[in-house]
């Protein structure tokens, strides 16, 4: 196919897998490890399901020849890259991402570039047939983090170990790309760079002004822009480079074949020279005036200009093609399939306005760890991507289904996709002047509702408040508006309210009541849940209901997964069992959530809340220390639930946070990371405290489906910090 041909085709849908392998001091960061790729060939065939045309195919220079240069061990990327070609699926092979080679050498070694060259040869010659190559993977990126913030090996912090690292990767990947081409003639690069925009205050516009110069030096050198007329060549020259180094540039360039334009919500940025406006953290400065450095998105009135901004830049700069090359949002799931969207709009948008854009790639297929403190370390913060790994094999997210849409040029629908994402909301404004004057928050887009019932309670309070937060469309009911055990008043309010899905948080909860009141307790929780379910089968909606560990009897000691059979002790968890069955029998497309114990920062009116409230005026609180549970932090409980139910998943799911734990040993956990004194803290036996309910003595809940809430320390930890602080009559 001719470059005009490649341009009329249409718009590909790329994928790639997060696969950093980067250093920091003696520890290196697998990310292929970390996602469980490196040992699942079959992930390639879920990639191919999707319909993508081009899977960005780590072949790393550090796992390949991690030892000795001349010992290579192709073993691991031969199953895949023939896989690929039986799947018909074209490899982008990466040779460095993010690293500093293997051990032998690093960024500012001289011999780098020539090591990665007779490695690319290696690979070219072990997979002629490939065409499309990256050799190094955003070197200007690396080359800031590595020689620049001093953030990744050999953790430099001035401008000459940032230049050379920048020299060494870009004269790397042009003589990578001399000796590909000499075993493949026709081989294409394909170059990545993280393409953002800096703005300022009118004080800091010179430094401004640099940044957006250095932004493009990557692209700048491999096309032999670099010359004495270029505005950043005195810089050069004085941090370090020579004039036969930015020389050989201009003579010998390697255009990209392909601009790779990456473009996050961070790639934009704002300085501003009034500190006291900003968190500490974004404090700096370039010696001559200190600033804060911090998000555009977060900071400047008029938001971001995203993807096609940046698109069209590159296209008028260059002249080349371009392609989105990696489009990757870590937060909710809406949140998520808005920015895959915007970009995917943008790239058309560009192209119609005369840009050759090729392709939009939806990266971290199956998401990446620890990129929120720059994988520094190993903090186990995950965000999911088109698949979520966190179970015993990859779960499709809803981001599945949209990446299959537009590979298919299909048109996708969700109603979550009627509001803008946060990006484009005025609460996105956190700092700065702008966030002191930042309009109210808009209400939600039109479009339709979920309906969250059981409005006063703690749960149903709790999905309101983050519905609100995430931009979703949504109405709370409570039992004054509708009864949720009589046919007509379901049917009246839904027909009233037309909701995509229902989150039904009511019921009845006292547990130790219940066997007073069964009748009432079984209507409440066993009758309602059903009647909702009838109601929506009749309009296709989606249903969430809510069951509890009490379904379990605590004859087992390992923790109860979704495929335990349910054995309640008390007249609540047999209501909670009975609806259960019901619900899945009426509609098979529910989604039955099993929690526990559950305590949140809004409300008290639970375990913990009660704990640190009664030690902390000094009152003696007593917990049974014979009983384990799996305590659960309502926000973590509330968030996974919405972005399971954006996924469409269905049937029972456990979500509690990770561990299991006495109610004693919780009351003693919470207060010392609060630093209330538990010194009034009563350990007993569950048979002191006089529960009319039988409780089971273990009901900790596990997952076959998949682990999705943080661990019970990090959501203590939180609970603590977010804690409503205002005194309590």
């Amino acid at each position: 196919m001719s470059m005009a041909e490649e341009a009329r085709a249409p718009l590909e849908i790329w994928g790639g897998v997060e696969c950093t392998v980067n250093r920091v001091g003696d520890v290196v960061h697998h990310q292929l490890e970390r996602s469980g790729h490196a040992r699942r060939l079959e992930d390639l065939d879920r990639f191919a399901a999707l319909g993508i045309q081009a899977l960005r195919m780590p072949v790393l220079w550090e796992q390949t020849a991690p030892d000795r240069p001349e010992r290579l061990d192709f073993g691991w990327a031969d199953a895949r890259i023939e896989r690929l070609r039986e799947l018909a699926v074209r490899p982008i092979i990466g040779l460095v991402h993010h690293g500093s080679g293997p051990r032998y050498t690093s960024l500012v070694d001289p011999g780098f570039s020539e090591g990665l060259a007779r490695f690319a040869r290696a690979a070219a010659e072990r997979y002629p047939w490939v065409t499309d190559w990256t050799p190094v993977n955003e070197p200007l990126t690396t080359a800031r983090f590595s020689g620049l913030y001093g953030h990744w090996y050999p953790h430099g912090r001035d401008p000459r170990t940032f230049v050379r690292a920048l020299l060494i990767q870009c004269r790397a990947i042009a003589l990578a790309m001399r000796a590909i081409r000499e075993v493949i003639p026709r081989a294409r690069l394909i170059q990545t760079e993280d393409v953002g925009k800096t703005t300022s205050t009118p004080l800091l516009a010179y430094q401004a002004e640099h940044e957006n110069h250095r932004r493009w030096l990557s692209f700048d050198l491999l096309t032999g822009r670099v010359d004495g007329d270029h505005p950043l060549f005195p810089l050069l020259l004085g941090w370090g480079a020579s004039p036969a180094e930015l020389a050989w540039f201009v003579e010998e360039p390697c255009p990209p074949d392909i601009l790779g334009i990456n473009y996050y919500i961070t790639s934009e940025r704002f300085l501003d020279e009034r500190l006291a406006s900003y968190p500490a953290w974004s404090h700096g400065g370039n010696g001559k005036h200190a600033y804060a450095d911090v998000e555009a998105v977060r900071a400047v009135a008029g938001g971001i200009d995203g993807h096609r901004a940046r698109l069209q830049e590159a296209w008028d700069r260059y002249r080349r093609p371009v392609a989105i090359s990696e489009v990757h949002l870590g937060g909710p799931r809406e949140e998520q399939l808005r920015w895959l969207v915007e970009a995917f709009r943008a790239a058309e948008a560009a192209r119609v306005a005369g840009a050759d854009v090729r392709a939009v790639t939806a990266w971290s297929l199956l998401g990446c760890f620890d990129w929120s403190c720059l994988v520094t370390e190993e903090r186990g913060h995950y965000e999911p991507g088109v698949f979520d790994v966190r179970g015993p094999a990859p779960r499709s997210t809803a981001l599945a289904r949209l990446v299959s849409a537009l590979a298919r040029g299909d048109r996708f629908d969700h109603p979550v996709l009627a509001s803008p994402g946060w990006w484009r909301r005025p609460e996105r404004l956190t700092y700065g002047p702008a966030a002191a004057v930042a309009p109210a928050p808009e209400a939600a887009a039109a479009g339709p509702p979920i309906l969250i019932t059981g409005a006063k309670g703690t749960l149903g309070r709790a999905f309101a408040r983050l519905c609100a937060l995430r931009g979703l469309p949504h109405r709370t009911i409570g039992r004054d508006e509708m009864d949720i055990a009589d046919p007509a008043s379901v049917e009246r309010a839904l027909d009233r309210l037309a909701p995509w899905a229902v989150v039904n948080t009511a019921g009845f909860v006292r547990v130790d009541e219940a066997e007073r009141e069964p009748h009432r307790c079984e209507r409440e929780n066993a009758l309602g849940p059903a009647v909702l379910a009838i109601a929506c089968r009749r309009r296709d909606a989606r249903l969430v209901t809510f069951s509890a560990d009490l379904v379990f009897d605590g004859a087992q000691r390992s923790p109860y997964v979704e495929t335990d059979p349910a054995r309640p002790l008390n007249v609540y968890g047999r209501s909670k069992a009975t609806a259960e069955w019901n619900v899945l029998a009426i509609l098979p497309e529910a989604l039955v959530v099993r929690t526990a114990a559950f305590f949140g920062p809004w409300d008290e009116a639970n375990f913990v809340g009660a704990a640190l409230r009664a030690l902390g005026e000094g009152r003696s609180f007593h917990a049974a220390d014979d009983v384990i549970v799996s305590p659960t932090y309502v926000p973590d409980l509330v968030h996974a639930t919405l972005d399971l139910l954006i996924d469409g998943e269905r049937g029972i799911w456990h979500l509690a946070n990770r561990d299991a734990t006495s109610w004693a040993e919780l009351a003693s956990r919470s207060a010392a990371l609060a630093r209330v004194p538990a010194t009034r803290l009563v350990r007993c036996p569950s048979r002191a405290l006089g529960l009319a309910a039988p409780r089971p003595r273990y009901s900790a809940l596990g997952s076959g489906r998949g682990l999705l809430l943080p661990s019970l320390d990090d959501a203590l930890t939180r609970y603590v910090a977010e804690r409503d602080p205002r005194p309590r009559s």
